[in-house]
């Protein structure tokens, strides 16, 4: 999820990334087809949009080629990709570093989710519209950020949102995140992240939990704010053209 995060990876290399059994891709965290979730009287297609964490171990190369992906969009900064490189092979990645400056003030400053979510859509809003348009522009693609929960997690609940995928099943989309980190890999980073903020309230929210009350909190607020999440993404540059066109790339009806 972030640069603390990430160098925490050094200390569990030889942690069984497949541990829930449930990540489409060997050797990926989290990763998974957005297809099959209610959209009115609709599904969301499958082999359109897909979502994990970081392509650094990732093994299964012949898997991860059969899925036909035609753009990676990365949305993890430098010292991320520095740190765990993809190992995407011919897919073009296009970087989309979300997180403005360094990654780690969010543990310093100990910020729970709600407020980094907040941060996100606000200081970020217009790399996440330009993952959102290349979602609509390209496809299949991947999104991924280190871990896929958080800017990731954003980023998609965004676009499905946008396409007029129903609330619960965008929610419950980003809660399954939790489900799917092998308890070794959460055991693992927690004890590393500890010994380096020993007094941090967040932490193990920040690394290991993917709440549906944050989620239904953040699209809520983007409700009160700017009238609907789709609108949220007009008022930082989507067109109407371009919202109508997400649903009809990412809907089965």
């Amino acid at each position: 999820m972030s640069i603390p995060a990430a160098a925490a990876a050094d200390d569990m290399r030889g942690a069984d990334l497949d541990a829930p059994g449930d990540s489409l891709i060997r050797g990926v965290l989290n990763f998974r087809d957005v297809g099959g979730l209610r959209a009115g009287a609709g599904v969301t297609r499958s082999g359109v949009l897909f979502r994990s964490g970081n392509l650094a171990q990732l093994v299964d190369q012949a898997a991860f080629a059969a899925l036909g992906l035609r753009a990676i969009v990365d949305l993890r900064d430098d010292e991320e990709v520095q740190r765990d490189p993809s190992r995407a092979g011919e897919v073009p990645v296009l970087r989309m570093p979300v997180f403005l400056g360094s990654v780690a003030s969010f543990f310093a400053e100990d910020q729970s989710l709600d407020d980094m979510y907040r941060a996100m859509t606000e200081d970020a809003a217009t790399r996440v519209v330009d993952a959102v348009r290349t979602v609509l522009e390209v496809q299949p693609v991947l999104v991924h950020c280190t871990v896929g929960k958080d800017r990731t997690g954003v980023t998609v609940a965004l676009a499905l949102s946008a396409a007029g995928v129903d609330r619960d099943a965008i929610v419950a989309d980003y809660a399954r995140t939790e489900v799917l980190l092998p308890e070794e890999r959460n055991r693992q980073v927690l004890s590393f992240l500890g010994r380096m903020y020993p007094d941090m309230v967040h932490l193990e929210e920040l690394t290991t939990r993917s709440p549906a009350r944050v989620m239904h909190g953040l699209l809520d607020s983007l409700d009160a704010q700017y009238g609907s999440p789709a609108d949220y993404l007009r008022a930082h540059g989507m067109t109407d053209d371009e919202i109508a066109g997400l649903a009809d790339v990412l809907v089965a009806r």
